[in-house]
């Protein structure tokens, strides 16, 4: 069982215009409303991928929702019947928004941050987290914290299972999971950067900067780029997977993506480069999309045959074209 964990879910607005007028009056040509944030997004693109296979492995997720909008979240996820344990709330579950124009083909994501959980309610996540863990082969670890949130609450999680562990985070949530040796980190360039407080604009400091990484506890890292490389880093080891190009309808929740099929070749015994470049196409899938995580796995076995995958013999020589 892959179990999905995350305190930062959204129910997600996306409003399609014609054309984005800063300081004007724009009118939508249409809106959908979704569940979405990371937790629920990879949650969500998971169960597409496991819906067509031999059943090796299923999907459980934990996570928290509160007013309103957690209502409407509850219910999305019913609908698409995805297994969620969820813990009761006293804050309300965000509310974000994504702005397509069709004119400039650009996307505008105005979030809105997490409020704060309340002591027992954190407590009552990391109850769930540690029954469900119990069962999972892989776990991934996935989003911001919201405010107040102790920065090891990730790194206290990792404690208490023995599965293989994707943190999809950033900042001092993620630095504090290195000491625990996850299995893999899956930041962005930017975040990458900021998390580990120093400039990767050439390829020397992005080499010394995975390096760094590396020694803190990381045994594997995957970094995104947009419709760049994906770079995967172990010791001693960097390959870089293109994606394939695609029509691009919405990119919100492709690096989601990236971390479920990540994860569904991680729980079948996959290498980390096969199960990266299995989640390069999940997300080269879902930017061709509406709707974030509405993936097809027969559409990604086809995108999987379309990256292509370069090796680098050490960290000082790779990424040079990333840089």
């Amino acid at each position: 069982m892959i179990l999905v964990a995350g305190l930062s879910p959204a129910w997600q607005q996306i409003a399609q215009l014609e054309r984005l007028q800063l300081g004007g009056v724009n009118r939508a040509q249409a809106v959908h409303w979704c569940a979405s944030g990371k937790v629920l997004n990879v949650g969500l693109a998971l169960q597409r991928l496991l819906q067509s296979t031999d059943g090796a492995a299923d999907v459980q997720v934990v996570s928290v929702a509160g007013g309103p909008a957690g209502e409407e979240l509850r219910a999305g996820c019913a609908r698409h019947r995805l297994p969620v344990e969820w813990i009761a709330t006293r804050a309300p579950t965000r509310v974000c928004t994504t702005l397509l124009d069709a004119e400039s083909g650009r996307t505008t994501e105005m979030v809105e941050n997490a409020r704060p959980i309340e002591p027992t309610e954190l407590a009552a996540f990391e109850q769930a987290f540690v029954h469900w863990a119990r069962y999972a082969s892989v776990v991934v670890l996935a989003g911001s914290f919201p405010a107040g949130t102790p920065v090891d609450f990730y790194a206290r999680l990792m404690r208490q299972t023995r599965a293989t562990i994707i943190v999809d985070a950033q900042g001092p949530p993620l630095l504090a999971c290195l000491p625990e040796r996850p299995a893999v980190i899956k930041p962005n360039r930017e975040e990458f950067a900021r998390t580990m407080g120093t400039s990767i604009d050439t390829a020397d400091q992005f080499g010394g900067a995975l390096a760094d990484c590396h020694a803190r506890g990381a045994q594997g890292i995957v970094i995104t780029g947009g419709a760049g490389p994906v770079v995967v880093s172990t010791p001693g080891r960097i390959q870089e997977l293109q994606p394939p190009a695609v029509p691009v309808v919405n990119p919100i929740g492709s690096g989601d993506c990236l971390a479920a099929g990540l994860a569904w070749g991680l729980a079948r015994g996959w290498s980390l480069v096969d199960s990266t470049r299995w989640g390069v196409a999940a997300a080269a899938d879902n930017v061709a999309q509406l709707l974030p995580a509405d993936i097809d796995r027969v559409r990604v076995g086809q995108l999987w045959n379309q990256v292509t995958c370069l090796s680098h013999p050490s960290a000082s020589t790779a990424t040079a074209s990333n840089a």
